[in-house]
């Protein structure tokens, strides 16, 4: 007898669509199970025994591969398990994915927040996060009080953090209000807590940090906390850029 879950559980561990579209996709009459319609919640099924679709197309858990964009809060770590049992990135989604096993795409430190990927592909961990593939990663980060145009002219050129110079950073100031300041910086590699350190090597504070864009896959509108998965649009291009 196979592991019974709701169905809405099991379409999301399925990649189709998270936990809560798989809901609407229930109450909309778009999904059968055994060729039956399903409309109510809470309907429970069998894997492997019971075939599930969605707009009439067969559905399976064998060998997915799942690519994840999750909008992380600060407070959480981005391991699978914490040695002192702090919460995860992945606490956020194992509710929706069950026993899938999933990692974090490199880390995001447990005071930012923003945009960081899971996945269970360890090629596609590889190709964003090795160094010689470049994939840049933007940030939004708020200092406290201001910066002078000679600060953001080192980021651009590049400072010495730790015991290696960083390449060139693409820095731009964004908005100055109530004594913070917040700018948009790109960078190129991915060191422990580079941005952070940038900052203080020409004598910043930074007190709030948000992770928007990886490459060209963008964050967008999805809400703290939340995740969903990528596009194939999205994957290609992290896997070919």
């Amino acid at each position: 007898m196979g592991e019974i879950v709701r169905l809405q559980k099991y379409i999301a561990m399925s990649g189709v669509a998270s936990r809560r579209a798989a809901e609407t996709m229930i109450q909309d009459g778009r999904v059968k199970v055994n060729g039956k319609k399903i409309t109510e919640q809470g309907v429970k099924i069998e894997i492997g025994a019971d075939n599930v679709s969605v707009d009439d197309k067969p559905i399976k858990l064998k060998n997915k591969k799942y690519y994840i964009m999750l909008n992380k809060p600060v407070g959480y770590v981005s391991t699978a398990k914490d040695q002192f049992d702090r919460p995860t990135v992945v606490d956020l989604i194992k509710e929706d994915l069950g026993d899938v096993r999933i990692f974090p795409v490199g880390r995001l430190d447990y005071e930012t927040e923003g945009l960081l990927l899971l996945t269970n592909d360890g090629d596609f961990t590889y190709k964003v996060t090795h160094p010689k593939f470049h994939t840049d990663k933007t940030y939004i980060a708020t200092i406290k009080g201001g910066i002078t145009i000679s600060g953001i002219n080192k980021l651009r050129n590049g400072v010495y953090i730790d015991d290696f110079k960083t390449s060139p950073a693409e820095a731009e100031i964004l908005d100055a209000v109530d004594g913070h300041t917040y700018i948009k910086i790109t960078i190129h590699e991915g060191k422990n807590r580079q941005v952070r350190k940038m900052f203080a090597a020409i004598g910043c504070t930074v007190v709030g940090l948000q992770r928007i864009k990886i490459g060209n896959v963008e964050l967008g509108n999805l809400p703290l906390g939340r995740w969903r998965h990528l596009t194939s649009h999205e994957v290609n291009y992290l896997m070919n850029s």
